[in-house]
């Protein structure tokens, strides 16, 4: 089997002991992260200020305590052993070893990265791995973007790299890496740098090799080693794969100067203290930039680069080439090299040309590997310990003691150290439980055993807490995001050919104890009506949904529908099971008996507005009164979703029990059912009864605005807020504190949740996505039988499949080229819209502008953006038209 072909058969493991359970593909990966300063797992200051106890300037002189980070990195799957690039144009004062971006405090937006970089293909197994960068000739301008972003408030848009000016004249360097595996242990890497601009110019190339540090925490830990075997080698010993060999190749016909220093903390320059290593971490750097003697002349240490000195023409392209391999009398470069790379390249065309079904358009071929690129590439290592973290390691100072009572104090269980799916590998490199299970349904075209192995991941002992609760993101883990990962679950199964029952079989028991959690922890009144927080939606309301006025507390539309959601997905999960085994019927009950337990209390607990026709939340003030918070946002969309669709062979079970169900389905005579009232709508033949929290009626008011393009509609998918609060801002006296709320299509003009994303008016992918879905399936259950109005007010009225592929369409063509030639995504940057080395390099953002579709936020969340792939890979995944239960 080739590495492609393995990946996709073969179980991926947690790779903590011995890797006994991964195949040997999985163990080198894109598995280092874009950044590992300034997060939460680097941060052991008194107040919790991550960005300030970790900032950039820190990172290329302290070692990091959990994890590394570089520019187009590999690693082990323990990630002992980094392999990365570093480049330094003569001008910078730092050698460019990792991505620069301004922490959340300093950005008028938030935390945003500055670098251009794209991951432009990828395999699986990891055999082949091809990344882009653009890296200006001039120096790169830090302060620069650090002083305008904080000159500019939220309500200016951020200030880009390409803004600065450096990029004029096509003065910067395309960089390309690739990776290839000749065998699972053999790992080639090829740099070739353009000169774009119209002069010559010299760069200098810095493959990096180094060992995290693992011995810096403990009394007396081992410490591995890298040495010089001559000009052209270093000979590796790997604390799991044994003796290996760092070969580097002539470039100009001139091999590289080997330099090696180790990693371990410059203390001098930190902190000032006499107990500083000679060759710290940051004395490649150093000795590069300003010609420092701080690299080790007996060439040894624990981190090493290749320096190359390139003097390249205008137009010129020139290749640098190293390789990482187990000792061996073949040659490292040459031939066989250039053989491997050929065979691994037509290994991923023949991949993608089974994946990508040939009846889509070239240009939306393009977008699907990209993405599914983008999803391989956020592979990231995962490592945390928080009783370690919080109790401080025995080498290092006590951290401060309210750390015990501070960020993620309950969460001690919790000691990942896993490949996890990254939202964005520089602005969120860290696990969110909603955003991956978004992942796993593009990763489960790519890879399903990975796939199920992210949804089971955090359903373990070291992630789920004994109560039941799933972490949301290291920031946080008590927050609550949305319980979706039933929904992920199906899809993924769905997806890999409704086979593998043993998989849901193995999740459902974990999902039960967490949806016990949601029951017991988000219902404090027992009314089954929910609340949840901000939910994983920020900002959308008026009001900060986490952090409430005294003594007010909050029903929320989308909580509770979440919780119908949840029902559903269980109740579909139970029935898969069911059908070979009946131990799981009453599983099936369970959750057909508490869905309509909260079908009933979202009709009679004041979320719907009758006279508006929408789903509101509903704020209780301490004196008993109540207030509805009238946003028409996605929060009043979300009851679509909780819709069942229940044929003869759930109805004939369920319709023998004399339960709550039977009983919400008798109080509606057949006459009623067929005038669409309620909670129910039978089809004609009787044979498929569809059951949702809302009634068809009121569905078709909803949607009505849904499908308004003054409302929601937008040219490129579903706005998160109605556009009718443009000219409509909603303000609300909520116990003497007022609230408002208006349409933002683009960034955030508010603070809160740092400022960092906006709920307010974009198109966010993931919402749309299950929208979507949910539209694709009622149409094929129901036939005509639900026709409506497309868009509102047109006159046309229209199946909801039309509906729903016109949805597709519009949230696909996001990242096509229009009749004019521009990606929307791209906005109004016209070097990415119309150079031809910047404009087929695919940006997949966290969200896009309302009005015109631009990108923004972060950049690289190829995470649950990268659903445009299965969008387009898998257009109806309901085009069978099952009678049974559909999600």
């Amino acid at each position: 089997m080739t590495g492609v072909e393995r990946s996709r058969v073969d179980s991926f493991g947690h790779p903590e002991d011995g890797l006994a359970e991964a195949t040997p593909w999985y163990h080198w990966g894109p598995y280092l992260s874009e950044r590992a300063w300034g997060t939460v797992r680097e941060d052991y200051s008194p107040g919790g200020t991550a960005w300030d106890y970790f900032p950039h300037d820190h990172a290329r002189s302290r070692a990091y305590r959990w994890s590394e980070d570089g520019m187009a990195g590999i690693s082990d799957v323990g990630q002992h052993l980094c392999m990365a690039l570093a480049l330094w144009n003569g001008r910078d004062p730092i050698l460019k070893e990792r991505m620069f971006g301004l922490t959340g405090p300093q950005g008028n937006h938030g935390e945003d990265v500055k670098d251009y970089w794209w991951f432009l293909d990828a395999t699986p197994s990891h055999c082949w791995l091809t990344w882009r960068y653009h890296y200006p000739q001039a120096e790169f301008p830090y302060g620069d973007l650090v002083a305008e972003n904080g000159r500019r408030d939220q309500s200016q848009p951020e200030y880009e790299l390409l803004d600065t000016g450096v990029f004029d004249d096509d003065r910067y360097w395309v960089v390309d890496v690739t990776h290839a595996k000749a065998d699972p242990h053999d790992l080639l890497m090829q740099i070739t740098v353009t000169n774009a601009g119209p002069d010559a110019a010299s760069l200098h190339v810095l493959p990096h090799l180094w060992f995290r540090n693992t011995w810096s925490w403990d009394v007396d830990a081992p410490r591995p080693g890298l040495r010089s075997l001559g000009a052209e080698q270093v000979a590796v010993d790997h604390p799991i794969y044994g003796e290996l060999v760092w070969e580097v190749d002539a470039a100009d016909g001139q091999p590289p100067q080997l330099l090696f220093c180790d990693n371990d903390t410059n203390n001098q320059r930190l902190f000032g203290s006499d107990r500083s290593p000679d060759y710290p971490k940051d004395g490649i750097n150093d000795h590069v930039v300003s010609g420092q003697p701080t690299v080790n002349p007996v060439g040894a240490g624990t981190k090493s680069a290749a320096w190359y000195q390139l003097d390249v023409e205008p137009g010129q392209t020139k290749v640098v080439r190293v390789r990482l391999r187990p000792p061996s009398t073949t040659p490292a470069f040459g031939r066989a090299f250039d053989e491997v790379l050929a065979a691994r390249r037509a290994e991923a065309d023949e991949f993608y040309g089974e994946l990508i079904p040939d009846d889509v358009s070239d240009d939306e071929r393009l977008v699907a590997r990209q993405a599914f690129a983008g999803m391989i590439w956020g592979k990231q290592f995962y490592n945390f310990n928080v009783q370690r973290w919080l109790d401080g390691d025995p080498t290092q100072p006590a951290p401060p003691p309210n750390r015990r009572y501070g960020r993620d104090a309950a969460w001690t269980h919790l000691d990942a150290r896993d490949i996890m799916s990254m939202p964005d590998p520089w602005e969120y490199p860290w696990f969110a439980a909603w955003d991956l299970a978004f992942h796993t349904v593009a990763l489960a075209h790519l890879d399903p055993a990975f796939a199920k192995y992210q949804l089971l991941a955090l359903c373990r002992e070291w992630f789920q807490h004994p109560n039941g609760a799933l972490p949301a993101y290291e920031w946080a883990f008590s927050d609550v995001n949305p319980p979706v990962h039933a929904w992920a679950a199906l899809h993924v199964w769905e997806i890999d050919g409704r086979r593998d029952r043993a998989f849901l079989a193995r999740l459902l028991p974990k999902l039960l104890i967490n949806f016990t959690w949601w029951v017991n922890r988000i219902d404090p009144e027992g009314d089954n009506v929910f609340a949840g927080g901000f939910l994983g939606l920020d900002n959308i309301s008026a009001v900060d949904r986490s952090n409430l006025p005294a003594g007010g507390r909050l029903e929320q539309a989308d909580g509770t529908a979440w919780m119908a959601f949840y029902c559903l997905t269980m109740l579909q999960i139970a029935n898969v099971l069911a059908a070979e085994d009946d131990a799981w019927t009453d599983i099936e009950v369970k959750f057909i008996e508490h869905f309509a337990l909260i079908a009933d209390a979202m009709r009679d607990n004041g979320l719907w507005d009758d006279e508006d026709g929408f789903y509101y939340d509903v704020f209780h003030q301490p004196d008993g009164t109540t207030v509805p918070i009238k946003v028409r946002s996605i929060v009043g969309v979300l009851p679509l979703l909780a819709t069942v669709v229940l044929g003869p062979e759930v109805l004939g079970p369920l319709g023998t029990l004399n339960k709550h169900f039977q009983r919400f389905v008798d109080r509606f005579d057949p006459e009623t059912l067929a005038k669409g009232r309620g909670q129910l709508f039978a089809r004609d033949d009787g044979e498929v009864l569809v059951l949702g929290v809302v009634a068809p009626g009121d569905s078709r008011r909803v949607l009505s605005r849904v499908f308004d393009e003054s409302e929601f509609l937008s040219p490129h998918g579903l706005r998160a807020l109605s556009q009718y609060h443009r000219d409509h801002p909603v303000s609300v006296d909520l116990g003497g504190t007022t609230a408002s709320v208006d349409y933002e299509p683009a960034e955030s003009s508010t603070g809160m949740f740092g400022g960092n994303s906006n709920w307010r008016g974009p198109v966010w992918m993931p919402v749309n996505y299950l929208v979507l879905r949910a539209l694709q399936r009622n149409a094929r259950n129901l036939g005509d039988a639900q026709l409506i109005e497309y868009p509102t007010g047109s006159g046309t009225q229209v199946g909801l499949d039309v509906c729903a592929e016109d949805l597709r369409h519009r949230l696909i063509s996001l990242f096509l080229r229009g009749p004019d030639g521009r990606r929307p995504c791209y906005g109004a940057v016209d070097k990415l819209q119309n150079d031809p080395r910047w404009r087929d390099n695919i940006t997949f953002n966290e969200y896009f502008h309302g009005d015109n579709g631009a990108g923004l936020g972060a950049t690289h969340q190829t995470g649950w953006t990268g659903l445009v792939a299965d969008l387009i890979c898998r257009p109806d995944p309901f085009t069978t038209g099952t009678t049974g239960l559909g999600w």
